[in-house]
């Protein structure tokens, strides 16, 4: 059986995916990433400072703050800022970019500094949290390689690289990078963030209208893996010619 995915996409394609870096003169690292019609804009800042926890450790950090545009979605959405609060949805996707990218940087060799990577979805159509995770490698590649140039830190603190990618289940055949009109249909979905050795950093997965089988879920977890490795080679791309 295959699925009618739109724009007649094979079910374990991609949506193009470009990572415009440079974007931002003023950050030390910046990414703009699309995942088809999804856009975010990852900015990594490098400030001299730690999280209380940290101080003295002589050791550093990497945090992230996610936030979507007002108009970002179909209809237009008010600032979180406006309503004084953050949605649990923002803090949970936030904390899981931080999870990811702290799992491939050595924070000893980072020195006692934070870098804050700043995500902001300018579009949505599915998928901002991995195209978010997979951008802010980008852009923190760009500011350790700065701070590496600079003679900040004698050498890279980045162990490896992380990216990450959506799959589910649709009219029963499971699928690779679902965007808005898949993921809203899905009957099981997944969000896979894995390293360049291809270590699991996290696995969100979710039977959305029903249960779904251990062949279904390791049919997901190839997609990803095939989907992960052309995701890999584009960081390495963006980076280079950063």
């Amino acid at each position: 059986m295959t699925a009618k995915r739109p724009f007649d996409r094979a079910a374990d394609s991609l949506r193009t995916v470009t990572l415009e870096t440079g974007v931002n003169r003023y950050a030390e690292g910046s990414c703009l990433v699309a995942f088809g019609h999804t856009r975010v804009l990852v900015t990594a800042s490098v400030e001299e400072r730690v999280p209380p926890f940290l101080r003295g450790r002589g050791q550093g950090w990497v945090t992230a703050e996610y936030g979507m545009l007002p108009r970002a979605t179909h209809t237009r959405g008010r600032r979180e800022a406006a309503e004084g609060k953050q949605s649990g949805r923002t803090q949970e996707i936030q904390r899981l970019i931080g999870r990811s990218l702290r799992a491939v940087v050595d924070m000893a060799a980072l020195g006692e500094r934070q870098i804050a990577l700043d995500c902001d979805v300018i579009q949505a159509d599915g998928g901002t949290r991995t195209a978010a995770i997979t951008g802010a490698w980008v852009a923190l590649r760009q500011a350790t390689d700065l701070l590496v140039r600079e003679g900040v830190i004698p050498r890279s603190p980045i162990l490896d690289q992380v990216a990450a990618v959506s799959c589910g289940v649709c009219q029963g055949v499971p699928v690779l990078d679902l965007e808005y009109e898949e993921d809203s249909n899905a009957e099981a979905d997944a969000n896979f963030v894995l390293t360049g050795a291809g270590d699991i950093v996290e696995i969100q997965a979710t039977g959305e209208k029903r249960g779904f089988t251990r062949a279904e879920f390791e049919a997901l977890f190839g997609l990803a893996e095939k989907g992960m490795s052309e995701l890999f080679a584009l960081q390495k791309a963006a980076a280079a010619a950063a």
